[in-house]
C-alpha cells in the first residue's frame, strides 16, 4: 500500500493521518473485502489477502466493528482507489506504523498542546465573540477542573499564560496509552488546536459535534462576519473527513 498512502517519517508518527490527495491513483484491484478474526483483532482481507499497511504491517483492528468499518471504506472504492476517501484507513495506517512504536512521543505532542491549549485565549473584543468563546469552552475548562483535577487559567489574546505544572500532571494523566485510543485523541488534538477538547471528546464529556464546533467559535465567527472562502471551506471539508474518523475510532472503542 506504500503506493497508494505513502510511508511515515519518522519525526512524525501521524503524517499518514495528513495526506491529502495523492495524483496518481490505483486501479480497484480487488472484488471481495472481508474482516476475519486473528487472535485477539481483526484483519481486513482483500480477495483472501490480508491488508497491509505502507510499511507492510498486517492491518488489524482491535474490535470487530472497527475492523467492519476499515472495510466499507475499501468495499465503496469503485474503479479507482481514492485514499482521500479513506480516512480511517489512513488513521489506522498511522496508528499500526507510527503510533504503536512511538507512544510516548505521541503523548508529548498532545502535551505540548495542554500547555498552551485553543481554550486557555480568549478574545478581548467584541462582546458577542467572547460570549461564544465562554458557551463552547467554559463547560470544557469547569469538566477538566471536575473531572480531571487540572485547573487552568485564562487569559486573553495571544499572550502566554502559565499553567501550573499540577494542572498540566493533572490532564496529562488522562491521555490513554494503548495506541488506537491515543493515535485518535492525537489526532483530534491536531486539528482542533486543543488538547482539551480531544480528552474530553475521549471521556464522553462531549460529543463529536459540540467538540468540531468547540474548534472553529473563532473561524466561524470570522466567516460570520467576512463570509466564505471556497478554498478554506474545502480544506475544512477534509479536515472534518479525519476529525470524524477519529471521533469514530473513539466511539467504537468505548461500546
Amino acid at each position: 500500500m506504500r503506493d497508494l498512502f505513502g510511508t511515515i517519517p519518522l519525526d512524525d508518527p501521524l503524517a499518514a493521518a495528513r495526506r491529502g490527495t495523492r495524483p496518481a491513483l490505483r486501479r480497484r484491484f480487488y472484488e471481495r473485502v472481508a474482516v476475519e478474526q486473528a487472535g485477539d483483532r481483526y484483519s481486513i482481507t482483500l480477495d483472501d489477502k490480508p491488508l497491509r499497511t505502507p510499511a507492510r504491517r498486517a492491518l488489524t483492528a482491535p474490535t470487530h466493528a472497527l475492523a467492519q468499518a476499515i472495510a466499507a471504506e475499501w468495499q465503496a472504492q469503485r474503479e479507482l482507489i481514492d485514499p482521500a476517501t479513506m480516512p480511517l484507513t489512513r488513521l489506522a495506517n498511522a496508528i499500526v506504523d507510527g503510533v504503536a512504536d512511538s507512544p510516548r512521543l505521541v503523548a508529548a505532542e498532545i502535551e505540548k498542546y495542554l500547555a498552551c491549549d485553543l481554550l486557555f485565549y480568549r478574545a478581548s473584543s467584541p462582546q458577542r465573540l467572547r460570549e461564544r468563546q465562554s458557551a463552547h469552552w467554559d463547560p470544557i475548562i469547569v469538566w477538566a477542573r471536575n473531572s480531571l483535577g487540572a485547573d487552568f487559567k485564562l487569559g486573553e489574546g495571544i499572550v502566554h499564560v502559565a499553567q501550573l505544572e499540577s494542572a498540566l500532571q493533572a490532564a496529562g494523566a488522562a491521555i490513554p496509552s494503548d495506541p488506537w485510543r491515543l493515535g485518535a485523541v492525537h489526532a483530534v488534538t491536531t486539528l482542533t488546536g486543543s488538547a482539551l477538547i480531544a480528552l474530553a471528546l475521549l471521556h464522553s464529556a462531549l460529543s463529536a459535534d459540540a467538540a468540531w464546533q468547540a474548534a472553529h467559535v473563532d473561524e466561524d465567527w470570522n466567516m460570520a462576519q467576512w463570509g466564505e472562502d471556497e478554498m478554506a471551506m474545502q480544506r475544512r471539508a477534509f479536515r472534518f473527513a479525519e476529525f470524524a474518523a477519529a471521533a469514530k475510532i473513539l466511539s467504537m472503542l468505548r461500546e
